[in-house]
């Protein structure tokens, strides 16, 4: 019998690492192992990841994965990564010692020097180089403030210490420290990345006190990456790209005006471009959509810090629910919010407002205020957040006319709904919801030629259910002035410094 193909996604996230197998023919999941990933909070707006926790469950999971293939009459033939974005560590080369925590994306340390460079006159520099805004979510101002921290400047400079994203450091790790390298989504979500010319800047790094000998080589999203041994054999590492591209190709958003919209840990919304560099207004993000050999697309972006986190923290710190999933129950129980707006800005506000000092809060409370109408607020806040979103790709002249979802959250009817409501769009959920992993695959297949090019993705693809909108716009624009006063509340709540 002949030995089935099988191709495998390392889907490194904020909250856990899973590794995803799937059918090399059909793009069809077959097995998963997943490890949960703790975070850590030393101060109030820090969050940190433990790299060798990181490493372990990598290790673990591509082991299972080997195993299932071994067991189920499969060969693993090519590894596709993808990873939580703008996440950054130190290491050393000489025996790979991890010199600090991993500073997550999320973490807002790095403030007070993202707003000293605005103050200096830096913004217009990062802007048009980058595309990206001065703001503690890029990995710059973290890897500056790693390399002080840890008073390793000068060794960073002569290659000594290495930085990278976590895409980077697991591929060092993976390739037993051959290669130090990284692709052009992760690095163009760095701050360091110029745009046009794909590659490290000269003066972005002087801008960020950040040496060129310590930084990665730049790939495109499929090459080769190297190898890494498995029992009795070694898999190629052939595609890698940021979670939040990878999504985008995973669900065949890889041609202009095409745009997805990812509900993981945050929101995080995509609108493929063409091959010409988009530097947009209204608080959205230029960056790279994918490159595949010498064809690359630019994309503009909005990111939104906070969507499943705020439901994970209602389960986990208030106790609201035992199951995400029953949030879809208590929201339809509630038959309105009355006038409670729930505003998720635990780490800042990210697109289209960028305000890093603005706070979480709960606006419009009564005495006969309940959980389920506090449930409900937390989800329509997404669903707000994302309109905020596309009214600014409106103004950009981006505006879909579709919008293809995924992530954990998009299991959610009612979720998808009032989404559909509140952004006048129709929205479509695929059948396979991981589109990040499926991504990652897709782009290791692609690489060794596993399929004939890149717009094979869409006709792997299924729909599972399009939801389309109903939603009076009298009450939609009442709703949206409501979220409107309740977030322009924490902004006021946070100037009180």
């Amino acid at each position: 019998m002949k030995t089935r193909d099988l191709l495998v996604a390392l889907d490194q996230g904020t909250s856990s690492t899973r590794a995803i197998v799937y059918d090399a023919k059909t793009l069809v999941a077959e097995f998963t192992s997943r490890r949960e990933l703790p975070q850590y909070y030393p101060h109030p707006g820090w969050v940190e990841h433990d790299a060798e926790q990181i490493w372990q469950a990598c290790k673990d999971v591509i082991d299972e994965a080997h195993d299932y293939a071994s067991t189920s009459g499969g060969r693993l033939a090519a590894l596709g990564i993808t990873n939580q974005r703008e996440t950054v560590l130190l290491w050393e080369r000489d025996g790979g010692r991890i010199l600090h925590r991993a500073i997550v994306w999320q973490d807002r340390r790095t403030a007070s020097r993202c707003a000293q460079l605005t103050e200096d006159g830096a913004a217009e520099i990062v802007r048009n180089k980058t595309g990206l805004v001065l703001d503690p979510y890029f990995s710059a101002t973290k890897i500056a403030w790693l390399l002080e921290k840890t008073a390793s400047y000068e060794r960073a400079a002569n290659g000594e210490v290495l930085a990278g994203t976590i895409d980077s450091f697991l591929l060092w790790r993976l390739t037993k420290g051959k290669i130090h390298a990284t692709d052009v989504t992760n690095a163009s979500r760095t701050q360091l990345l110029n745009l046009a010319e794909r590659d490290w800047d000269d003066e972005l790094l002087r801008l960020h006190n950040v040496p060129r000998g310590c930084l990665p080589q730049v790939y495109s999203c499929t090459s080769d990456f190297g190898v890494t041994d498995l029992n009795g054999g070694t898999l190629p590492i052939c595609g890698i790209a940021g979670d939040q591209q990878a999504a985008a190709i995973g669900q065949g958003c890889v041609h202009s005006r095409q745009a997805k919209s990812t509900y993981g840990t945050g929101c995080f919304v995509i609108v493929q471009g063409d091959a010409d560099v988009l530097i947009p207004t209204g608080g959205l993000l230029g960056t790279i959509g994918y490159q595949i050999g010498d064809q690359v697309t630019y994309a503009v972006e909005g990111s939104i810090f906070i969507a499943g986190s705020v439901i994970q923290w209602l389960r986990d710190q208030l106790g609201l629910f035992a199951d995400s999933a029953q949030t879809a129950q208590l929201a339809r129980q509630a038959s309105d919010t009355g006038e409670v707006m729930v505003v998720p800005a635990f780490t800042g506000l990210g697109a289209p407002l960028w305000n890093p000092d603005a706070r979480a809060a709960i606006v419009g409370l009564t005495l006969d205020t309940d959980k389920a109408q506090i449930v409900r607020a937390a989800l329509e806040a997404v669903a707000y957040s994302t309109h905020d979103l596309f009214t600014a790709f409106d103004a950009n002249k981006l505006r879909p006319e579709i919008i293809k979802v995924d992530g954990g959250m998009v299991a959610n009817d009612w979720f998808l709904q009032y989404l559909a409501d509140i952004v006048d769009l129709k929205v479509i959920r695929p059948v396979d919801i991981e589109t990040t992993a499926r991504g990652a695959a897709f782009l290791a297949g692609l690489q060794i030629g596993n399929y004939a090019s890149l717009d094979a993705i869409g006709e792997l693809n299924k729909l599972d259910r399009a939801f389309s909108p109903a939603m009076e716009s009298d009450r939609r624009t009442a709703r949206l002035a409501s979220w409107q006063r309740a977030v322009q509340a924490t902004i006021v709540y946070a100037q009180r410094k």
